[in-house]
């Protein structure tokens, strides 16, 4: 079993579906007064937040995860669902004054979001201890602050860490993940994050991989790309056609690629078990909705890349 930390928010997640395409309500001449409501056909609450997501998939995968996170007064029926899981919550930092933070999300028909986020408890700093013996940290969105603290605390200590900008790259500076991110040995995002993270840093990708040895950019139904200062591996996504909310997908990712970096896996095997673990993710409505066993995702890795699934 691993020790693995999960820095990044818990919170409660507000998910609808707009039955449409945000481009067709957007006119870029009218930008400056913008003023759009959505109409949307289904509203659902589940658990959620980067750090829930990351170590519930890590869960699902046999691992003991850390969560080092604040949450807030209404934390119980998410420290309920973890222990049912087996989670050990007493490393969440409780703020009894404010609630747990909650994400309003909006999806359209081609997979697009917007989100209003409440950042509550997920604002404050996490002043808890943090344990001596890591085999791995992964920073996942949370406030700025933990966001370039917690890189300097691992360096220190020698932690290998994972680091995942997210959606939190619009809050950070360019200063600040110039600070952050160095010395990660692995570095997450989107295609859109990852091109926003270089034009804030102003850096090329080969100049960021200098100071990050990999670079994990994630296409959605693309699947991903991989990047060494060597190399580049393109891994697909595992095909569904039962795809309901990619909400989540991306943690999920996350918590594949981490249990095949720990396995000391190949890097595109790694990826290959990320988006083997994401696909269960968007086929559930919810972040932490989805369930998966070791002998399943053996068989989707083997039907999706034709080869003997690694773990």
């Amino acid at each position: 079993m691993n020790r693995i930390l999960v820095s990044g928010s818990l919170a409660y997640d507000r998910i609808m579906d707009f039955p449409g395409l945000f481009k067709d309500n957007f006119h870029p001449e009218k930008l400056h007064a913008l003023s759009v409501s959505f109409l949307v056909d289904t509203l659902g609450e589940s658990l959620g937040g980067t750090a829930g997501n990351i170590a519930y998939n890590l869960a699902l995968l046999g691992e003991e995860p850390t969560l080092i996170s604040c949450a807030g007064n209404d934390f119980e029926k998410y420290r309920a669902q973890f222990a049912k899981l087996g989670i050990d919550t007493a490393s969440v930092q409780i703020e009894s004054d404010v609630p747990t933070a909650v994400a309003h999300v909006i999806t359209d028909t081609a997979d697009n979001q917007i989100t209003a986020f409440y950042a509550g408890a997920m604002a404050r700093q996490y002043t808890k201890e943090l344990p001596d013996v890591v085999d791995l940290a992964i920073i996942s969105p949370s406030n700025s602050a933990e966001m370039t603290e917690l890189p300097k605390k691992y360096r220190e200590r020698g932690i290998p860490f994972f680091y995942d900008s997210g959606q939190q790259i619009t809050a950070l500076s360019g200063d600040m993940l110039r600070e952050a991110m160095p010395g990660a040995a692995v570095l997450f995002g989107n295609d859109y994050e990852i091109d926003m993270m270089l034009r804030k840093l102003e850096w090329t990708k080969e100049q960021l991989l200098e100071r990050v040895p990999i670079l994990v950019t994630t296409l959605g139904a693309e699947g991903s790309l991989v990047t060494t200062p060597e190399r580049e591996y393109r891994v697909p996504s595992v095909a569904t056609d039962k795809a309901v909310d990619p909400t989540g997908a991306g943690d999920a990712y996350r918590a594949g690629f981490a249990k095949g970096w720990l396995a000391r896996l190949s890097l595109d095997a790694c990826a290959r078990l990320a988006s083997t673990v994401a696909v269960y993710a968007v086929e559930k409505y919810g972040t932490q909705n989805h369930s998966l066993t070791r002998e399943a995702i053996r068989q989707r890795y083997a039907a999706a890349y034709g080869e003997k699934c690694p773990i």
